[in-house]
C-alpha cells in the first residue's frame, strides 16, 4: 500500500514538473515538423533545381528560377492580382462586416435571421461559391447575361477581360466572408461597456461622434484581428479563381497561387513553381505582420 502511494507521489511530482509539460510538446512539434517544416524545407530546395514534379532525376540550377522570376512579365501580373485579392477583399470585407455588425447590434426584430443569412456564404465550400457565380456570369447561358437579353440588351462576357473578372472574383470572395468580420465585429462591439456610450450621449454626443470617438477606438482589438485574417486569406485566394475562371483568360486573373499550382501541374515546372510558392510567402508574411504591428499600436485598454 506505502509503494503504491509512494509511486503514485513520484507519478504526481513528475507530471506537475517542468519536464513533463516540455515533453507533451513533442508530439506537437512532431506534426507541425513533418507537415509544416518539413514541406518548406523542400519548397526552398526544389526552387533551386529544374525539377519538372514527376522525374526522379534532376539538377541543381542556382538562382535561375529567381532571376526568371523577376524577368517574367506574368509574375508582376499575377503578383498585382494577388495584391488586389488580398487587399480588395480586405478592404471591402471589413466595410461591409462593420456596417453589418453595426446595424445588427440593435434591438431589430429578426436580427438573428439577418445575421444567418449574412454569416451563411461562409459554410458553402469555396469551389462551389465560385462554381455558382461562374454560372451567372458565364457569357452563353449565364443568368446575367439572360436578364440582359430578356430586357433586350445585349450580352456582356464578364470573365473574358482580365481586370474586370479580377474584381468580380474579388467581390464574390467578399460576399462569401464578409459573414466572417460580421461576427468579430459583432463580438467586438458587444465587449464594449454601454456606461462609454450613455457618458457620451448625456454630454450631447452625435451617434457618428460616438462612433468615431469611443466604438472604433475600442473596436481595434476586433479589427485587428478581422483585419490579419482577411489579409493573409486573401492574399492565398485559391478556390474561386479556379473555379470561376481557371486563371484566365490567359493568365490575366491568376493568383500566385493559382499560377504555382498551374506551373507545378500542367506546366510540369515545380522548381519555377516552389520560387512563386516562397514569393506568396515572403508577401504574405509581409502584409500579415506589417498590418497585424501597426494596428497593434493603435488599439487602447477598456
Amino acid at each position: 500500500m506505502d509503494k503504491g502511494r509512494t509511486m503514485g507521489n513520484q507519478l504526481k511530482k513528475f507530471f506537475d514538473s517542468p519536464v513533463s509539460l516540455n515533453l507533451m510538446y513533442i508530439p506537437a512539434l512532431l506534426l507541425f515538423g513533418i507537415f509544416i517544416y518539413y514541406p518548406v524545407i523542400q519548397g526552398i530546395q526544389i526552387s533551386f533545381t529544374n525539377w519538372n514534379g514527376y522525374s526522379p532525376h534532376y539538377s541543381f540550377v542556382g538562382l535561375e528560377n529567381y532571376q526568371y522570376m523577376f524577368t517574367d512579365i506574368r509574375t508582376y501580373k499575377v503578383i498585382i492580382n494577388t495584391l488586389i485579392y488580398g487587399l480588395g477583399s480586405t478592404l471591402f470585407q471589413n466595410i461591409l462586416g462593420l456596417a453589418y455588425a453595426v446595424f445588427l447590434n440593435t434591438n431589430l426584430k429578426g436580427r438573428g435571421i439577418v445575421r444567418t443569412i449574412v454569416y451563411f456564404p461562409v459554410i458553402v465550400a469555396p469551389i462551389i461559391m465560385g462554381y455558382v457565380f461562374y454560372f451567372i456570369f458565364q457569357y452563353d447561358g449565364g443568368a446575367l447575361n439572360d436578364i440582359l437579353l430578356a430586357l433586350g440588351k445585349e450580352r456582356i462576357d464578364w470573365l473574358g477581360n482580365g481586370p474586370r473578372a479580377v474584381w468580380l472574383i474579388t467581390l464574390v470572395n467578399t460576399f462569401q466572408y464578409m459573414g466572417v468580420s460580421m461576427v468579430i465585429y459583432l463580438a467586438g462591439l458587444q465587449a464594449i461597456p454601454k456606461e462609454y456610450l450613455e457618458a457620451a450621449e448625456i454630454d450631447g454626443a452625435s451617434g457618428f461622434y460616438k462612433f468615431l470617438h469611443i466604438t472604433l477606438p475600442l473596436l481595434m482589438p476586433a479589427i485587428t484581428v478581422s483585419v490579419v485574417l482577411n489579409i493573409i486569406e486573401g492574399l492565398k485566394l485559391f478556390d474561386v479563381i479556379i473555379s470561376m475562371t481557371n486563371g484566365g483568360p490567359g493568365y490575366a486573373s491568376h493568383s500566385l497561387s493559382t499560377m504555382m499550382s498551374d506551373l507545378f501541374f500542367a506546366g510540369q515546372n515545380a522548381g519555377f513553381a516552389s520560387a512563386l510558392g516562397n514569393l506568396m510567402f515572403v508577401i504574405i508574411s509581409f502584409f500579415g505582420i506589417s498590418s497585424l504591428r501597426f494596428l497593434r499600436r493603435k488599439e487602447v485598454d477598456l
